[in-house]
């Protein structure tokens, strides 16, 4: 092919991206665009198989990927299946996320280095310049990067090493076509189906995919891909699946007041049952795609002549993450469970101005006893706990009252003892625990 036809060709694909809204791709083009990515610079991953689940890692070649494979979730439950099909993204999201890439669960913040007079010379790595290609990020995955972008990237504190690796990565999403039965996008607003946030995004049918684009990095690759204008019948073979996906989503959770029916029921005496269940595993929070608690600690080598600080994910459910000065203020299950449910669910709206929920479900498949944070908190809507209400005695005729204040505002008057012990027996728990525990305004950069 010559310069000029090769150039025609180029500009006759340019004039296809500029008038069509989605693109279709043989199913042979994934090789080529893994390829381009790679060629680019990119470290393209995504989906494999690895002892039993369908996690994520580094991508060489379409043949990486889970074709014929899907699988089957409840809660405290997975285990994959051969669908018996040639589909590569025919699964639900598994143990891993994405975070994963962009937040490490390890990594070096700080070094100190003994000189040969026997000071020390202090530094700060640079933030990684890997770039990812992500590939096969679903609905609700796009929403818990945007949370996390909001909490590391776009408030006051900025985590650089996070802010260097997400803003050179490339987002290929996939629109889901099956649901597991512990999925509940549909309830917090973040799927089935991808609106934002990806470079490409692809919906799998038999024959191959559907292509739609969403920034202009996107339409620099698929320029570059070979591709046409999907037909009608393939739109609406993509929409039939996608529909699909949405239908066998059977799980709920309301969200209607959740915050302060969270808030507002800190005793309610479902947190012990959940407690008596709960292992305080940590699994929940480390497959969440939004959780970021974390701890550090100073690593040295044999010698003592080199220090790392080390960051490392952490969890509220471990009984040293809510240590202080005067020992552990969460050293019950039951505190720690209701400390992660209601940052999770009430105060992160306070701190982020949005849930830290995208109702991906992971926590429900990866608990060990199959706890569902969606029943726990609908026991707690169907039967809130009320104050208890302690009469208020009257004060005797004799009561020291001021002078002159007799006549006065009765908001003025002084406190009756009767009003006092009122007020500790209603308010004792939550000023003890609501503060203590859930007081979940810590949330730094660091710690939730």
């Amino acid at each position: 092919m010559g310069w000029g036809e090769a150039e025609a060709m180029a500009m006759s694909r340019q004039e296809t991206l500029a008038n069509a809204a989605s693109l279709w791709l043989e199913r042979s083009t994934l090789d080529e665009l893994i390829r381009l990515l790679r060629g680019e610079g990119f470290t393209v991953v995504g989906p494999r198989l690895d002892q039993g689940a369908i996690v994520y890692g580094e991508i060489e070649r379409a043949s990486d990927l889970p074709r014929g494979w899907t699988d089957d979730q409840k809660p405290g439950k997975y285990r994959l299946e051969n669908s018996g099909g040639e589909a590569y993204f025919e699964y639900n999201v598994g143990p891993h996320s994405w975070k994963q890439f962009f937040f490490p669960p390890r990594l070096a913040v700080e070094r100190a280095k003994r000189e040969e007079n026997g000071g020390w010379t202090f530094s700060r790595p640079e933030p990684s310049d890997e770039r990812y290609a992500l590939l096969g990020v679903r609905a609700c995955e796009l929403a818990a990067i945007a949370v996390q972008d909001r909490v590391m990237m776009n408030g006051p504190y900025v985590d650089r090493e996070y802010a260097a690796r997400r803003e050179s990565a490339l987002i290929i999403a996939v629109n889901c076509t099956v649901a597991a039965e512990t999925c509940f996008c549909t309830s917090m607003g973040s799927g089935p189906r991808c609106q934002a946030d990806f470079d490409l995004a692809l919906t799998e049918t038999e024959e191959g995919f559907v292509l739609e684009v969403g920034t202009e990095a996107g339409w620099e690759i698929a320029a570059r891909l070979e591709h046409c204008e999907a037909s009608p019948d393939q739109l609406a073979s993509a929409d039939r699946l996608r529909h699909r996906a949405e239908d066998q989503i059977s799980k709920e959770m309301s969200n209607d007041g959740i915050r302060d029916l969270l808030l507002n029921n800190l005793n309610h005496p479902h947190w012990d049952k959940v407690a008596a269940r709960c292992l305080s595993c940590t699994n929940c929070t480390m497959v969440c795609p939004t959780c970021f608690c974390s701890t550090v600690n100073d690593v040295s080598e044999l010698a003592g002549d080199e220090v790392e600080r080390v960051r490392q994910w952490d969890s509220c459910f471990n009984l040293e993450f809510g240590y202080t000065a005067g020992g552990t203020v969460r050293n019950s299950i039951r505190n720690r469970y209701r400390q992660w449910l209601t940052h999770k669910l009430a105060s992160w709206h306070d701190q982020f101005d949005t849930s830290g929920c995208v109702g991906c479900g992971r926590c429900i498949t990866w608990c060990p006893v199959g706890i569902d944070l969606t029943e726990e908190v609908e026991a707690i809507r169907q039967q809130p706990a009320k104050r208890r209400e302690v009469p208020l005695p009257q004060p005797r005729p004799d009561a020291c009252v001021v002078p002159g204040e007799a006549a006065a505002d009765q908001s003025n008057r002084p406190r009756s003892v009767g009003q006092t012990i009122d007020d500790r027996q209603r308010g004792a728990s939550d000023s003890a625990e609501a503060q203590q525990d859930a007081s979940i305004a810590d949330g730094g950069t660091d710690r939730e």
